[in-house]
Formats: structure tokens, C-alpha cells, sequence
């Protein structure tokens, strides 16, 4: 059994990793200040002794310092999500993610123990280099257009994570989320699957921003929650930089109309403009596809379940429907041995 620290362990991603991780056996310390996570995320998990949530800031190093101290590695998943939060507020969102990795980081050298930090596609910013590649070049606007301080927020992270990997030794491994989507996503800021399935089954406009050509990949949390497992699991990704996505690639238009057709909703279409949507000056992407393969090479793994898939459980989930948690690493995704952490 092993000890496994995950910040924002309260959040969407971090409490599916949470069940697959109990779901093998190791304890969990899952610390959040609920600032965007939830206590109904975890609620199933109140009664499991080797579940512990705490209710706290990650960078302070009160509440930091003795959770790592007991932990064998950490997951760093707390930040600043959502596109409409990184507009709103952009001081925050650059205070929260650049203060509280160096937190994380600070306290993991001095107890020497692993890291896997949350990074995101963001930083690949407007590279042309279709699918995007863990060793492309990046591509970033202006900085008067505030969606680009959150790529250079992220980047900063991946950076000084490496800079302590390279000058301290310290065991980390970068993992570039890609829309990870499914049971207990929220839409409140702006994550377009939610939002597009909570519309359609109140058969309420489904808004799409731009002309809706734009593409996206989007992958099952089960199987972002097993690749995180997965890299923990991995020497050889010490040091690394990897991304976690689906490659399937969809337009936003035709993901609304999937999700009309699985919902047998009556609703229509709204297109509007970004800068009613989110403010002037916002800038968006035309393509976001992941290249995968080191991934694959590294740990075996590769994403299980489709779009299809996806949407048949946002669904479920936003009906009230049961479902059934992350299952353990090797029960249907990928598998994967386990190596020292």
C-alpha cells in the first residue's frame, strides 16, 4: 500500500483518481480548499478508512508540510480551471497556480518524494504543429489577451518543476491534460460538454460560441485518472513531459449535435460571437489534437473509451443516474505493473 497526496482532491479530476487509487489499495490524502471542488465529489467516500480529506490551501505550508511528510508521492492537481475563472479573475489564477506548485515542489524536495504535476494543452498555445507534440515548439499570444497568462502560468509550472528535477533530483512527471470530460464535470466555467448536455436535456439552446468548425479531443476522466496512475507507476517517465488526451477529434458544432441526438433533445443552436461570450480580446484555437505516443510507450496505455462513451455518461450523471466509479488500474484500462513510486 502507498500513500498518495492529491491536491485538489476534492475537485472532478481528483476524485476519480482518488476511487482508482482506494480501488487497488493505497491511501489517499486528498487536500482542497473547495474553492472549485466538492465535498459531494468525495461524499461516497466519507466512511473509507483510508480516505482523508482536508479542507485547506495548498500553498499553505501549515497544512502542506505534514501531508507530504506522510505521503510516498503527490499528485498536484489543484490550480485555477476553467476558462471563464482565468478571465474573471487573473491575478488569482496566476497567484494559485505558479504560489501553490512551488509549494508543492518546495515541500516534496525536502522530503524527497515524487510528483506528478497537472499541466495543460493550453501551453501548446497557437502551434500549427497538428497533433501537438510533448517536444514541439509553443506558440503563445500577447499578453494583452489574458487566456495566454494561463498557457504561461502552466508553462511556469512545467519549467520550475523541471529546473527541480534537473538541479535537485527531484522525481517529477509533467502530465498535459487534454479535456478530460465525464461524471462530475461542471459547467459553471465553461467546460462545453457539460454545458451542452445540461441544455439539451432542458431542451434550452445549446450555445456555440465562434462558427462552431473549431475542433476538440475530448477523453474520458476514467481513462485520464488510469494514465496518471499509470505514470506514477513508471521510472522511465521521471523527468518527462507527457500528454494524456484522446485523439479523437470532434468540431463544437457536431459535438452539440451528438449530444442533441443522444439526448433526443429539442433544442437549437445559438452561435455567438467570443467576445459576447467571454469578454473582448479573447482568442481561441482552431485545432487542439494530442500526439499520444509517449505515452503509449511509456506505460502500454491508451485511451478506452469513446466520445460515444462519453456523452452516454455525462448524461446518465447530469439524469441522476448511478454510476460506477473508476475502476483499478488493470480492470479494463490498459494495465499497467507497478514500479517503486
Amino acid at each position: 500500500m502507498h500513500t498518495i497526496l492529491i491536491t485538489g482532491g476534492a475537485g472532478f479530476i481528483g476524485s476519480h483518481l482518488a476511487d482508482m487509487l482506494l480501488a487497488r489499495g493505497d491511501r489517499v490524502l486528498a487536500l482542497d480548499d473547495l474553492s472549485t471542488g466538492s465535498t459531494a465529489n468525495v461524499a461516497h467516500l466519507r466512511d473509507q478508512p483510508r480516505f482523508t480529506l482536508v479542507h485547506g490551501d495548498v500553498a499553505d505550508a501549515a497544512v502542506l508540510e505534514p501531508l507530504v511528510a506522510q505521503c510516498d508521492a503527490v499528485v498536484h492537481l489543484a490550480a485555477a480551471v476553467g476558462v471563464e475563472l482565468v478571465l474573471r479573475a487573473p491575478v488569482a489564477m496566476i497567484g494559485t497556480n505558479v504560489g501553490g506548485t512551488d509549494a508543492v515542489l518546495r515541500a516534496a524536495q525536502r522530503h524527497g518524494r515524487r510528483v506528478l504535476l497537472a499541466s495543460t494543452s493550453e501551453v501548446y498555445g497557437k502551434s500549427a504543429q497538428i497533433p501537438f507534440r510533448e517536444d514541439g515548439d509553443l506558440t503563445l499570444g500577447p499578453p494583452a489577451i489574458t487566456r495566454w497568462s494561463y498557457a504561461c502560468s502552466k508553462l511556469l509550472d512545467e519549467f520550475l518543476a523541471l529546473a527541480y528535477h534537473r538541479e535537485h533530483g527531484l522525481s517529477v512527471t509533467i502530465a498535459r491534460f487534454f479535456n478530460t470530460v465525464g461524471p462530475r464535470q461542471t459547467g459553471r466555467y465553461g467546460m462545453v460538454v457539460p454545458r451542452f448536455v445540461r441544455a439539451a436535456l432542458h431542451n434550452e439552446p445549446l450555445i456555440i460560441t465562434g462558427d462552431g468548425a473549431q475542433t476538440r479531443c475530448f477523453c474520458h476522466v476514467f481513462d485520464t485518472a488510469a494514465a496518471v496512475v499509470a505514470l506514477l507507476d513508471t521510472p522511465a517517465a521521471v523527468g518527462q513531459v507527457v500528454n494524456i488526451g484522446n485523439p479523437e477529434e470532434i468540431s463544437i458544432r457536431a459535438l452539440a449535435e451528438r449530444v442533441v441526438a443522444q439526448t433526443g433533445s429539442r433544442s437549437d443552436f445559438v452561435f455567438q460571437p467570443y467576445a459576447s461570450f467571454y469578454g473582448p480580446g479573447f482568442a481561441d484555437l482552431p485545432r487542439r489534437v494530442p500526439d499520444i505516443t509517449r505515452l503509449i510507450t511509456l506505460t502500454g496505455l491508451q485511451p478506452q473509451r469513446t466520445l460515444d462513451t462519453i456523452l452516454h455518461d455525462v448524461i446518465a450523471y447530469e439524469r441522476h443516474e448511478p454510476f460506477t466509479p473508476a475502476p483499478a488500474l488493470g480492470a479494463g484500462d490498459g494495465g499497467a505493473g507497478r514500479g517503486g513510486q
